[in-house]
């Protein structure tokens, strides 16, 4: 049984993890507490077995001090984070566990991998875009999902996304350039999260899609993934650890 702390618990994400938690775990786990914006979350990560972090770039810095304090391992699902927050997740992850990814959906990381390997096979004859849907309440471009795909896409051709990446075309732009990772972001709606990812050659194409019908799908992820996190060793992980890839 495992106690589960959740923070950012006003959001949309942090109420479906905690009815995650409550219809598919009901006899085995619980909620050890929820916090959102100035809630004690030192208290909520001695309270915790494991934590986790849905809440925003400029709460992240004290949910990991809390969790290094009280030796507990952290699921950070936040999106929007810059250099300076991965410096910081890095530093936490030499004292506990952290698994930071920018989606918890199974199925969104099985795309991953098989996007990374195809970047890896294909070569750089092949233009990759990714192109991505969210509702109009989203507030950063391009999703956690979209750059976690452009860097598996990077990966797979051992070059760093930061070099190669090309946002919101506009304009005269000149012709595509060689091995650049092109994102195209579109916000409308209730859309949960649409993901496609192109490859493109020519005279024929490769997509690859993922469509979330709902947050239900996000909440199941991530609850498996802390779960899997409770007695790991110290160090960075991804929701590859979690499936075995």
């Amino acid at each position: 049984m495992a106690n589960i702390g959740i923070i950012g618990s006003e959001g949309r994400m942090g109420k479906a993890i905690a009815e995650a938690i409550q219809i598919s775990h009901a006899d085995a786990h619980t909620v050890a507490g929820a916090v959102d914006r100035d809630g004690d979350v030192e208290a909520l990560a001695a309270a915790a077995d494991v934590l986790i972090d849905f809440s925003s770039p400029a709460a992240l810095e004290a949910s990991l001090d809390a969790a290094v304090a009280a030796g507990k391992p952290i699921l950070i699902g936040t999106t929007g984070l810059e250099e300076r927050h991965h410096w910081l997740i890095d530093q936490a992850s030499e004292k506990i566990a952290v698994l930071q990814t920018g989606n918890t959906s199974l199925g969104v990381n099985m795309l991953a991998w098989l996007v990374e390997e195809a970047a890896r096979r294909l070569g750089e004859d092949w233009d990759i875009e990714i192109v991505e849907t969210h509702h109009r309440m989203k507030v950063d471009a391009p999703s956690g999902t979209a750059l976690l795909l452009g860097d598996a896409a990077a990966r797979g051709r051992q070059i760093r996304l930061e070099d190669h990446a090309v946002r919101g075309r506009d304009g005269i732009t000149g012709k595509r350039e060689a091995g650049t990772i092109g994102f195209a972001s579109l916000r409308g709606g209730s859309v949960a999260g649409d993901h496609t990812v192109h490859f493109l050659a020519d005279n024929e194409r490769l997509s690859f899609s993922h469509l979330a019908e709902n947050r239900g799908i996000f909440a199941r992820g991530a609850l498996k993934g802390a779960l899997w996190l409770i007695g790991q060793k110290p160090g960075r992980y991804g929701m590859k650890e979690v499936l075995g890839l």
